[in-house]
């Protein structure tokens, strides 16, 4: 199939299938996530509520995804997909139930999205080290992670504001209905989809020793080390905004669920472009410093975002601050799939999706805490200080990373060797 090279990744059968099937679950998905939001903010009335609605939705990332990398590098990734996806199809089925007799209370929404965090915590690292299977080599990779990071965030941005005209127009209980039903797709895709199965690496080490192997590779090199904890900076000051989009829309903008799904709508936009670049870009040269602006823009649009009381003004903010996000988390995740060993694949990926998603809910707790106090804008400016300040530190040690990766870089065939 000849595509022009920025779509490369599509010339793959298997990559086309997944990626369609994908899409329209994870617009379910968002359908669900905004109404599970936006509901536990009509019956609590709390800040701190959507706050800890977000930690469990995320904690399991911190806490489990570096084990289940270990555990999905021994397996077939297909079939912990598969698994993954029917789980989450239950725990849709059981939200919608309870939804729909009435009977639902907000320690409900908060166990299913403890439920969710569990699955996504294995389903992640699957699904990031089964790219590799879909497009059947390593040259396609980095075009085909950009596609998939744009897809999930393209769901973000049509989901939410889809899914607030839907809770306007027949309640909530249509979002999870959509939401189950959008699993089949999917499950289909994995069903069908022929790949050429990479065999698991067969060793006798323990768990803890694998799990050591991909900590050392991670964290004992410094390009690596220094923009998984980037990362984690700017994911727990940034993130946050998105938990606290409920109260902004409804008590700073005076607006409803459809407010609330332009909102989020705006940074899924956002994230959609910053994707889109990456797709685009030829090699992964040049990412190191993309990273560390990224996360300088994502944090100073926060701290705008917070002293703004008109939502036209708003949207732009958050649009860039979505942008800024998906930038230094794409690229992170493109250099480190493009650098890592087979063998230690969903290891790695784990370890990022924990930087990435792991410690969000950290931040979305803490600053549902302090809002209790010193009120949601101001706690959310300080987050977006954060990251801001650890984005000018990371840019501050910019040559001495670059020098260390570049040998990777000649041994890759990416740069030229002198």
């Amino acid at each position: 199939m000849i595509l022009p090279h920025g779509l490369r990744a599509f010339r793959h059968r298997s990559f086309r299938i997944v990626f369609f099937g994908q899409g329209i679950s994870q617009f379910g998905t968002w359908l669900q996530l905004i109404a599970t939001s936006w509901l536990i903010y009509r019956l609590t009335g709390s800040a701190l509520y959507l706050g800890i609605a977000s930690f469990a939705l995320q904690i399991p990332f911190l806490v489990l995804a570096p084990f289940a990398g270990v555990w999905v590098d021994r397996l077939s990734k297909r079939t912990v997909l598969r698994t993954t996806n029917a789980i989450a199809l239950s725990q849709s089925l059981a939200m919608l139930a309870l939804v729909a007799s009435g009977q639902i209370q907000p320690w409900h929404l908060i166990a299913g999205n403890l439920v969710l965090g569990i699955v996504n915590a294995f389903d992640s690292p699957a699904r990031q080290s089964f790219l590799i299977e879909l497009v059947d080599g390593r040259s396609d990779l980095p075009n085909a992670i950009a596609f998939q990071s744009m897809l999930m965030n393209g769901a973000r941005f049509l989901g939410p504001m889809v899914g607030g005209a839907v809770i306007a127009l027949g309640g909530e209980v249509w979002s999870f209905a959509l939401n189950s039903a959008s699993y089949i797709a999917i499950l289909a895709a994995l069903t069908v989809v022929r790949v050429r199965t990479r065999v698991p690496e067969r060793t006798s080490e323990r768990w803890l020793a694998q799990l050591a192997a991909g900590f050392r590779w991670a964290y004992g090199f410094l390009p690596s080390r220094s923009a998984l904890l980037l990362l984690a900076a700017v994911s727990i000051g940034v993130q946050p905004m998105q938990a606290l989009a409920p109260f902004f829309a409804r008590d700073v903008f005076g607006g409803d669920s459809q407010t609330l799904g332009w909102l989020i709508g705006a940074g899924g936009l956002g994230a959609v472009s910053g994707m889109l670049y990456l797709a685009l870009r030829p090699t992964v040269r040049g990412l190191l410093t993309v990273i560390g602006w990224a996360g300088a823009a994502a944090g100073a649009a926060v701290i705008a975002y917070t002293r703004c009381t008109q939502l036209w003004a708003a949207l732009p903010l958050v649009y860039a601050s979505g942008m800024g996000m998906m930038l230094i988390a794409g690229s992170i995740n493109t250099i480190l799939q493009t650098i890592v060993e087979d063998r230690l694949r969903a290891r790695v990926a784990a370890l990022y999706i924990m930087s990435f998603l792991g410690v969000s809910p950290i931040g979305a707790l803490a600053a549902g805490w302090a809002a209790q106090y010193v009120g949601p804008p101001a706690a959310l400016a300080i987050g977006g200080a954060f990251a801001l300040c650890a984005s000018l530190a990371y840019l501050a040690r910019l040559p001495g990373i670059r020098r260390e990766i570049r040998p990777v870089y000649e041994r890759l065939g990416i740069v030229s060797r002198p």
